[in-house]
């Protein structure tokens, strides 16, 4: 079964899970849309958006000594918009109405986000080939060399990295 339609199955049984979400939008984070369930919203342009939020918020995080990007949280007048990393390489965006219970919504956005990441994983490593070396050898897969596969390199100003 193609990464798309199990991501998408993914999002459908979120929805099942908390009626108070109104859309769940998986994306890669260069803002192409994976999967949908957004009834109401233009996914491409909220994909897009999404993909800058989460340039921001890694950059916000990283020039604050947080550690890695795990989520943002959004609140309009009538309800909620979440951002969650969903591995390297990904991002799961759910929009809630005012009355969900927002401790479920990030209970159930993380673990979304994590079985998500591993779909996308494992569509990586499957799609592909791994060169050969000289000898017509196998070269270990990147992960093995302390590289995740897929993602992308992340270039830190100077600036970032002092202490006050």
């Amino acid at each position: 079964m193609a990464v798309e339609v199990e991501v998408a199955n993914e999002l459908h049984r979120l929805r099942a899970r908390m009626p108070q979400l109104t859309g769940a939008l998986a994306a890669g984070a260069d803002g192409l849309v994976l999967a949908q369930d957004m009834p109401d919203v233009q996914p491409d342009g909220l994909a897009a958006l999404t993909a800058a939020a989460l340039g921001v918020g890694r950059r916000m995080v990283d020039l604050a000594d947080r550690g890695d990007f795990r989520e943002l949280l959004v609140r309009g007048a009538d309800g909620y918009l979440a951002t969650y990393a969903a591995g390297p390489t990904a991002v799961l965006t759910l929009l809630a109405d005012d009355r969900v219970n927002v401790g479920r919504l990030h209970l159930e956005g993380r673990r979304c986000g994590a079985r998500i990441a591993e779909l996308v994983a494992a569509r990586s490593a499957l799609e592909r080939p791994r060169p050969l070396d000289a000898e017509g050898g196998r070269f270990p897969p990147p992960h093995a060399r302390g590289r995740i596969q897929g993602a992308l390199p992340v270039r830190i100003p100077p600036q970032s990295r002092r202490r006050p």
